[in-house]
């Protein structure tokens, strides 16, 4: 029997490096994008990947699509809630319409998925619900205080969920912690900041070009989407038993020693000159 994973952000970066690599084993995949047909076209020579409609951000669109699933193979053997997008800029810059919608796609968005894909991964002998975090998931970093928010709230969520989805329902429950990744999500990022005014001409403007600078020296080789994709692979294939919490390199492995050492000065590397203290 064919082992089944859906994906949701599945249209580029660790999304579509996971999905091709779980069809490439023969698993049957549906990768959840918001352009199926030019992703289906492009895509069109690789065997057991199947392009879905999944709006993360509309539980009807997740809905329907867990629903497509179920009618076709009546189960699912892994779940990937991997669809989000970054924010930079201070609370004290954004507006509430762009809080919002960092929540509603990195947030509810999860809430969404697995709402509508419990059902199904219930149904399998061997099921394993992993979600993309961050780092930024642990440790709280300068102007992405709203997007580590989102990623923080996600931690506990799944944190809660592994409580009992293992022992009452067999599901397998992961965070996945990736550092700095080499796709354009840090372009679309910083394509947010030039589109809405680019860095304002505030008190905030010296410490964010700062960090900024510090960011791209300490990220000037970041970890690859595939490279992520592998890590996926074995978590899902090889680990048992499977850990609630993975790193999915050295760098970021490193970086959340801030947290785990309960040493915050050493998050002053972000900013060479300010000292940041995390709330303990």
């Amino acid at each position: 029997m064919h082992k089944i994973i859906a994906i949701t952000g599945a249209s580029s970066g660790i999304g579509l490096a996971t999905a091709l690599k779980f069809a490439e084993l023969g698993w049957i995949v549906y990768a959840g994008t918001r352009n199926v047909a030019r992703d289906q076209e492009q895509y069109a020579n690789v065997a057991n990947l199947h392009f879905m409609e999944m709006e993360v951000t509309e539980a009807a669109s997740m809905e329907k699509a867990f629903g497509e699933i179920e009618s076709k193979h009546g189960h699912l053997d892994v779940l990937l809630c991997n669809a989000g997008f970054g924010f930079l800029r201070a609370l004290g810059q954004a507006s509430f319409e762009e809080i919002q919608a960092v929540f509603d796609t990195n947030v509810y968005g999860v809430m969404h998925t697995i709402r509508a894909g419990l059902p199904l991964l219930r149904k399998s002998d061997s099921a394993h619900l992993i979600a993309t975090t961050s780092v930024g998931g642990l440790v709280g970093q300068p102007f992405n205080e709203i997007y580590c928010a989102a990623k923080f709230a996600v931690e506990g969520l799944l944190e809660s969920l592994a409580t009992y989805y293992k022992p009452a329902f067999g599901i397998d429950v992961t965070l996945l912690e990736p550092g700095a990744i080499a796709t354009n999500f840090n372009a679309t990022v910083l394509g947010h900041v030039q589109k809405t005014g680019g860095i304002l001409e505030d008190d905030y403007k010296p410490i964010i070009t700062e960090y900024l600078d510090a960011f791209s020296k300490r990220n000037s080789v970041p970890q690859t989407s595939e490279s992520v994709a592998d890590v996926v692979v074995k978590l899902v294939t090889e680990m048992d038993p499977k850990p609630l919490r993975l790193r999915t390199s050295e760098q970021a492995e490193a970086f959340v020693q801030y947290k785990v050492s309960q040493d915050p000065t050493g998050l002053a590397g972000m900013l060479n000159t300010r000292k940041l203290h995390l709330n303990r």
